[in-house]
Order: structure tokens, then C-alpha cells, then sequence
């Protein structure tokens, strides 16, 4: 497994990713917020609207620009304590702040709209509003840090809760499976054994991330134990392209998927029934599709533990760039109820992770 433990969330997880239009959108929306308050401070001058569009357009500057050489420098950043990079951005800020003044202040003195001799007035004040800003800026990113700490270590208590649920449940089906084969097909019992020592091994490391390859393999090993000790009774569809992108996902997030699907879909139903796990590319993004038919009489006990924690561990890996939603569709005509989960995961490069 690709091991990028949960449990110990580097710094470099917490550093809001500039580079992406989401955030950039959002630092506009605040600045624009800044300029209509600093429009609407009491002055001599009457005209607001001028003062809006100044204003708008300084701080707008400042934003950008900010924004750009922290997107752009992104990667020695990473490298800084959180004092530090506190320290550097603040000092970013304060940089720019002092360029744009300047070159603002020269613009507006060339059209007589503010006086040669009010330049160190005019910079004293738009530092110290950078600085006031800057500070507060600080003090919401350490409310993120400690957001994103706090989501971690819940998400730690329920791997340890989803670790504990998934061990008993799989070690005596698993073992009454292999000693049934032992006495039939002792080469059979040998690769269950391997599946469940794979198995094990992966709720071992929960907290890691995993290649969407090995989750994929992890996943038919759970299916094949099931497949011993169901029989025809689970029957399986795979639609997976042959080439497949690198992309990474916490590990065991398909695997309980897939447990609700045989324990609420296909064991309820005498005769049994399909699974199908689906998986499309697109540019940006996977999506797997998992379905299981809904049983008449359902099995005891939700599923929704299991895809509250998924969710939770998707949200601190890609904050809001991967989903997980599930539908239900009633029988109609021929067609039998089926439940269906559509997980959506973006492509390396291309989420809005933490990181």
C-alpha cells in the first residue's frame, strides 16, 4: 500500500490549495467585501461610487497577487513551520501591499487626484490596513488547522470503530469458509487464506491511502471469500476499463461498499442476486457505481455507519472534490429494486485536497 497514514496529517495537508479557482473565487469575495467597508468609512469625499471602484480595484490587486506568488511558490512553502509560513505570508502581503500602493499612489498623483506630498500618509495607511487584514487572515487559518486536526482525529475514532466491526464479521465467515474447503479443495482453502491474510492486512493500515489498483484487487479478494461461502447465490459484474489512471483513495473504502452490498442486497434474497461494480473515466475524475438488488425483507441494521465514514474520509482527503451518494430505485415491470452507490473521485492534480 502506498502508506500516507491518516493519523500523523502533515502541515502540507492543512495549506489551502491556492492555485485552484475555488479558492481564488473565494479571496476575491472576501476582497470585495474589504472594499465596500473601506468604501463606506465617513470621509470628505461624497462620491462613493469612485471610492468603491478604487478601492475594488486596489484591493483586488493585492489579492491576486498574493494569491499567485503563494500558488506559485507553493512547494518550498510546504517546507516552513506553521509559524513560519504565518510569518512569510504575512510579509508577502506586506510586500505587495507597498508595490500597489506605490504604483497606485503615482497613478492617482499624475491625475491630480491625490496630492505628491501625502505619499508616506497614504502608504502608512494602506500597510496598516494590509497588516489589520493580514492578521485576521492568520487567525482563520488557524481555525482551519484546528478544524481539519479535530475532523482528522474523528476520522482516526471511526477506522478504529469501522476496524473493530469489520474483523469478527469477516474472521468467523472467512474461517468457517476455509475449513469447508480444506476437506474439498485444499488448493482453494490455501488462496482463501491468502485473501482473507490480504484482507486483514489492509484494515490493518485503514488510515493509509491506497492505489485505486490495489483497492480494486483488495475488493475482488473480498468478493471471491464471499463467493466461496455464498456460491452461485452471488453473482458478480465487472465493468473496469484495462487501462486504468493512477489515483489514489483511502484504503478500504470500496471494501465496505461492497460488504453492505452482499450482506443488505444479496444474502436477505433466497435466490440471491447481482452485484455490479461499474467504473468510468472522464477527464477529471473516476466513478465507481456499485448496485445490489433490495430484498424484500431487508436485513437488520443500516448501512449508514459505514457511508457516514467514507464520507468523512473523503472529505479529509479531497475536501469537497469527491463525492459519495446513493439511490435507491423501485422494481418496475421486470426490472427489480435495486440500490446503488456512485462514488466520485478526482484524478491526481485535480482535487481540492487539504494538502
Amino acid at each position: 500500500m502506498a502508506a500516507q497514514p491518516a493519523s500523523s496529517l502533515q502541515f502540507e495537508q492543512l495549506l489551502p490549495a491556492f492555485c485552484q479557482g475555488r479558492i481564488v473565487i473565494r479571496v476575491l469575495v472576501l476582497a470585495q467585501a474589504l472594499a465596500i467597508l473601506l468604501a463606506l468609512a465617513p470621509t470628505l469625499d461624497h462620491d462613493f461610487w469612485a471610492r468603491l471602484g478604487l478601492m475594488s480595484l486596489f484591493v483586488h490587486w493585492v489579492a491576486l497577487l498574493t494569491v499567485a506568488l503563494l500558488c506559485q511558490f507553493k512547494k518550498p512553502l510546504l517546507h516552513l513551520k506553521p509559524r513560519q509560513l504565518s510569518s512569510v505570508a504575512l510579509l508577502l502581503l506586506l510586500l505587495i501591499t507597498w508595490l500597489v500602493s506605490t504604483a497606485a499612489f503615482g497613478l492617482l498623483s499624475h491625475h491630480g487626484w491625490q496630492s505628491r506630498a501625502d505619499y508616506f500618509a497614504f502608504l502608512l495607511q494602506t500597510m496598516l490596513i494590509a497588516l489589520l487584514v493580514g492578521g485576521m487572515g492568520i487567525q482563520l487559518f488557524a481555525l482551519y488547522i484546528e478544524h481539519s486536526w479535530r475532523l482528522q482525529a474523528q476520522s482516526r475514532s471511526e477506522l478504529d470503530a469501522l476496524q473493530a466491526r469489520i474483523q469478527p464479521h469477516f474472521l468467523f465467515n472467512s474461517l468457517n469458509t476455509v475449513a469447508e474447503l480444506t476437506q474439498q479443495d485444499p488448493a482453494a482453502a490455501e488462496t482463501a487464506l491468502l485473501d482473507l491474510a490480504s484482507l486483514f492486512r489492509a484494515a490493518l493500515n485503514a488510515g493509509a491511502v491506497a492505489e485505486l489498483t490495489e483497492e480494486l484487487t483488495l475488493a475482488k479478494r473480498y468478493l471471491a471469500l464471499e463467493q466461496w461461502r455464498l456460491g452461485d447465490r452471488l453473482k458478480l459484474q465487472w465493468q473496469v476499463p484495462d487501462e486504468l489512471p493512477k489515483a489514489q483513495l483511502p484504503c478500504l473504502t470500496l471494501q465496505p461498499l461492497l460488504e453492505n452490498a452482499v450482506h443488505h442486497g444479496v444474502e436477505p434474497c433466497p435466490q440471491g442476486g447481482l452485484i455490479r461494480v461499474e467504473l468510468q473515466l472522464s477527464a477529471t475524475s473516476i466513478t465507481i457505481m456499485i448496485s445490489n438488488p433490495i430484498p424484500n425483507a431487508p436485513a437488520q441494521g443500516g448501512n449508514g455507519m459505514a457511508l457516514e465514514n467514507i464520507r468523512r474520509r473523503l472529505e479529509l482527503q479531497f475536501g469537497d472534490a469527491a463525492r459519495l451518494s446513493t439511490h435507491s430505485r423501485a422494481q418496475s415491470g421486470d426490472e427489480p429494486a435495486e440500490f446503488r452507490v456512485k462514488l466520485v473521485i478526482p484524478l491526481a492534480g485535480r482535487s481540492g485536497s487539504l494538502r
